[in-house]
């Protein structure tokens, strides 16, 4: 019996080790010595805009099935942004996903999502978690302007 509770503990150890890692993570720091949380930071590369980097701090607990649905987000131009990169998303109100990181083996996971204001010619790129957390869905947000570059469209003035 206690072989099959280790061999058990083992595995859900090895899967919640395997939902942690991150092919994106470009930091990692220690939030103390008697905790098993750590602030990840992963980047971000929009793949229909790859003139926008994203980098998301996000908390992951090493030893919990499931880690905090708290996240951060900043995003920046980082490299040019065309006509055609803006004509290839898609611009309904709810945009669509660009970034998608499982947070625990309980179909928890953070995701991040690119909507186009029109109107302000704004790329907004919302973080949330897709489990309620205390009453609330954790979320955050970064906007990148198109002032500047190659895709900016003067916006039709409002009537």
């Amino acid at each position: 019996m206690k072989t099959k509770t280790l061999l058990a503990f083992a595995t859900v150890l090895s899967v919640s080790s395997l939902v942690a890692c991150s092919d994106n993570e470009v930091g990692d720091v220690s939030l103390g010595l008697f905790t098993t949380k750590d602030i990840k930071l992963d980047q971000m590369t929009d793949p229909k805009i790859p003139g926008v980097t994203c980098h998301v701090a996000s908390i992951e607990a090493d030893l919990s099935l499931s880690d905090p649905s708290d996240s951060s987000i900043s995003c920046r131009q980082t490299g040019a942004i065309t006509p055609a990169m803006i004509a290839s998303i898609d611009k309904s109100k709810s945009g669509e996903v660009v970034f998608k990181k499982s947070k625990s083996i309980f179909m928890k996971n953070m995701k991040v999502r690119r909507i186009f204001d029109a109107s302000s010619q704004t790329l907004m790129y919302v973080s949330y978690s897709t489990k309620e957390t205390s009453g609330s869905f954790k979320h955050s947000l970064s906007t990148v302007p198109l002032w500047g570059t190659q895709a900016y469209v003067t916006p039709a003035p409002k009537s």
